[in-house]
């Protein structure tokens, strides 16, 4: 796959950390061929986290992440530092920059404490080697260890070599692959409501539609309201009905319960997370209380309609299965709270807009806590009695059916 037909959180994140004046921003310059950040001899230039979506050989497609130096100082360089630790959530390949003229200072080994205790694929890369040359003699290297100078652009090309031989252990996964064949046909229902977007298709049915075609099946679109007469058009069965998770009650009572129905956000859960763990974190929804926080998490930002799916529907629908007055908290985009103690649940989005990495970090982050987290679909599925059928195309049995 190439750069454009690769969406941004299913390319490899690169990031790049070190202290202040390492020459992150230079040397992340000098990889990709473009002044992407701003280079300073003035500690700190750097202030929030700067992104570039790219090509880069011979890893493919990949976005770079340039970091404040986790050194920072001061309220502000407070705030700069959580930034560059929230990085680290969604980062795939870390490479630690490290001043040649220092060598490995505390703060260095702070941040490699950071990187392996996530068990981020990482690089060290000596920066300014060649304003210190002796230090090849002085460190041990291995497969993780480069001498770069970005100034002269000595040791660029092993590094980018480097960051390739640990992209290529990244496990490619798919969608749909394992359940679908080539010739199947698949039904897709896609509501068009006020949240729809004009013109065109959220990011997770244009996955869908692409990974279809890639295998060679049948994709076949319709609404809600239209869908008795598609599936009574087809001429043979189809492998599988997917839906928009909101339009289950209604879809489930119109698709016959001898096909296959499942949706977007059940589809990513699996994807992107741990279907199976969010499949029994939602039974909590059984015992939920008035007054338990409920945290309810989206991985993008988007304008909220009146009839907004994570803020106006989930929590209605909430309501109306447990009979009580939960208290709804709402974060979007890279805003994820890491003290989740005192949520009783977190029900999060299908994550299409977040990479594999960051939605594990996210699910890691509230099983440490011991915080049940679910999912909309396996939630929405969960509350119109339906869970069980809609798990089932992925091979997964409720412990309880």
């Amino acid at each position: 796959m190439n750069l454009n037909q690769t969406p941004s959180a299913n390319r490899i994140h690169i990031a790049f950390f070190g202290m202040r004046n390492a020459g992150k921003s230079s040397l992340m310059n000098a990889i990709t061929g473009q002044n992407i950040a701003v280079v300073s001899e003035i500690k700190g230039t750097t202030t929030d986290p700067v992104q570039k979506s790219m090509e880069l050989l011979p890893l493919g497609p990949v976005t770079v992440i340039d970091t404040a130096g986790l050194d920072d100082s001061g309220a502000l360089g407070i705030l700069r530092t959580e930034k560059t630790m929230q990085v680290l959530c969604k980062t795939d390949i870390a490479v630690l920059v490290i001043n040649a003229m220092y060598g490995m200072t505390s703060f260095d080994e702070q941040i490699l404490n950071q990187i392996t205790s996530q068990q981020i694929p990482y690089v060290l890369a000596y920066n300014k080697i060649d304003l210190k040359p002796d230090l090849k003699r002085q460190i041990t290297i291995d497969e993780r260890t480069v001498f770069v100078s970005a100034a002269t652009g000595e040791g660029v090309k092993e590094l980018k070599e480097k960051l390739a031989h640990f992209a290529k252990r990244k496990q490619e996964k798919f969608i749909l692959k394992d359940i679908v064949a080539p010739k199947d046909t698949v039904v897709l229902v896609i509501p068009i409501d006020k949240a729809a977007p004009k013109g065109r298709l959220i990011l997770p049915q244009q996955q869908v539609i692409r990974e279809l075609l890639d295998i060679g099946a049948t994709a076949v679109m319709t609404q809600d309201d239209n869908l008795a007469d598609t599936l009574g058009n087809l001429k043979t069965k189809p492998r599988l009905v997917i839906t928009d998770s909101q339009a289950f009650a209604k879809v489930s009572k119109i698709v016959p319960e001898d096909m296959e129905l499942t949706s977007f956000s059940i589809l990513f859960s699996r994807y992107k997370g741990n279907l199976e763990r969010q499949v029994a974190a939602v039974k909590v929804l059984d015992t939920i209380k008035d007054g338990d926080k409920i945290l309810i998490a989206e991985g993008c930002t988007h304008h909220r309609q009146c009839d907004d799916i994570g803020t106006v529907k989930l929590p209605n629908w909430i309501r109306k299965y447990t009979k009580a007055e939960p208290q709804f908290v709402f974060t979007s985009g890279t805003e994820f709270p890491q003290d989740l103690s005192g949520y009783r649940l977190v029900i999060h989005c299908g994550g299409c807009m977040l990479n594999e990495r960051e939605m594990q970090s996210r699910l890691q982050t509230a099983q440490k806590q011991n915080v049940p987290m679910s999912n909309y679909g396996t939630a929405i599925a969960y509350m119109n009695g339906i869970l069980q059928r809609t798990v089932r195309p992925l091979n997964i049995e409720l412990a309880d059916k």
